[in-house]
C-alpha cells in the first residue's frame, strides 16, 4: 500500500511538473487578431490601445512637462495633483478618450522623501497621508462631470520614481478612435 501511494504521488508530481513547464507558453502574449507575422507587439509596460480600451501607466506630476518646468518633492502636494491630472487629461485626449470615459484608476501617493523634510512617524504619518488623500479628493472631483468619477483604488506607498508625489495608472474607453490614428 505504501509503494502504491508513493507511485501515485510521484506520478502526480510528474504531471504537475509537465504542466508547470508549459505555463510560460500558455501565458505568452498572443499576436493581436489580424496582426501580420513579425509585426511588432506593444511593449507590455507602455501606454497602448487594445480592443477599444486605452491602458495607461505611470502618469505623474512631471509627465508632459519640459525639464525646466519640473516640480520637486518639496513643492506643495496640491501642485503635484493638479499637474498629474492635467497630464492624464492630455494623454487621454491624445488617445481618443475623455476624463469621463475612464474605466478605472489606481492612484499611488507618497510623502516627500527629502533631507529638508522630516518624515513623520506614528499617528503623524497617518495624518500626513490622510491630508494628502483629502487634498487629492478636493482636486480630483473637479476633473469629472457630476456622477462620472471612475472606480478608483488609492494607496500610500514609500516611494515613487522621479520627483512626483503621485502616480496614476488605469484604463479608459476610446470614444473617438479617429483622434488616435488607430482603428481596432
Amino acid at each position: 500500500m505504501q509503494i502504491s501511494s508513493r507511485r501515485s504521488f510521484v506520478s502526480r508530481l510528474g504531471v504537475l511538473a509537465g504542466v508547470a513547464g508549459s505555463v510560460p507558453e500558455l501565458l505568452a502574449q498572443q499576436a493581436p487578431a489580424g496582426a501580420a507575422a513579425g509585426e511588432k507587439k506593444p511593449h507590455p509596460h507602455s501606454n497602448h490601445i487594445h480592443d477599444g480600451i486605452y491602458y495607461f501607466y505611470g502618469t505623474g506630476s512631471n509627465d508632459g512637462y519640459p525639464p525646466e518646468d519640473h516640480v520637486l518633492v518639496t513643492d506643495p502636494f496640491e501642485k503635484h495633483v493638479a499637474r498629474t491630472m492635467d497630464a492624464l487629461k492630455k494623454s487621454l485626449e491624445s488617445h481618443g478618450c475623455t476624463m469621463d470615459s475612464i474605466l478605472h484608476l489606481e492612484v499611488f501617493l507618497c510623502l516627500p522623501l527629502a533631507d529638508s523634510v522630516p518624515m513623520p512617524t506614528g499617528k503623524a504619518r497617518f495624518d500626513a497621508h490622510k491630508a494628502q488623500y483629502d487634498a487629492l479628493n478636493k482636486i480630483y472631483r473637479t476633473y469629472f462631470s457630476p456622477g462620472k468619477a471612475p472606480s478608483r483604488a488609492c494607496m500610500a506607498v514609500e516611494w515613487i520614481p522621479g520627483d512626483s508625489l503621485i502616480e496614476i495608472v488605469g484604463s479608459a474607453l476610446v470614444v473617438n478612435p479617429q483622434a488616435t490614428g488607430e482603428t481596432d
